[in-house]
């Protein structure tokens, strides 16, 4: 299975849970020149900008800590351009899912989400 599957797998399983727990997807890999967010949605009055990290295990480090510095500025700028200059109330959050396989299929195995997470 190739990195991008494991990705789509991992995004795919956090927009579940997002809607499970009642946000509205408004955006999945929204792109523009300044970076990309994997998920825009809406929580209650935020505008929540969502990264995903999809690992099989935390042996060397929790998937949050692969969000680095610019990887967080380019998040905080796509943000400010996709919420020009109103002043909705945002949030930065990351969702966490870790993965094992079923024969050939990926499952999750556990999956973590930091609110505020920068």
């Amino acid at each position: 299975m190739t990195t991008k599957e494991i990705g789509d797998f991992g995004e795919e399983m956090a927009c579940h849970y997002l809607e499970d727990n009642d946000y509205e997807i408004l955006h999945r890999n929204y792109k523009i020149k300044l970076g990309e967010v994997d998920i825009i949605a809406k929580d209650n009055e935020y505008t929540v900008f969502i990264e995903v990290k999809t690992r099989r295990n935390n042996k060397f480090a929790n998937a949050s800590e692969y969000v680095d510095y610019r990887k967080i500025q380019h998040i905080k700028n796509t943000a400010l351009s996709y919420i020009g200059s109103s002043d909705k109330a945002v949030r930065f959050d990351v969702i966490e899912v870790y993965y094992t396989y079923e024969g050939d299929k990926l499952k999750v195995k556990s999956l973590n989400h930091i609110k505020d997470a920068f």
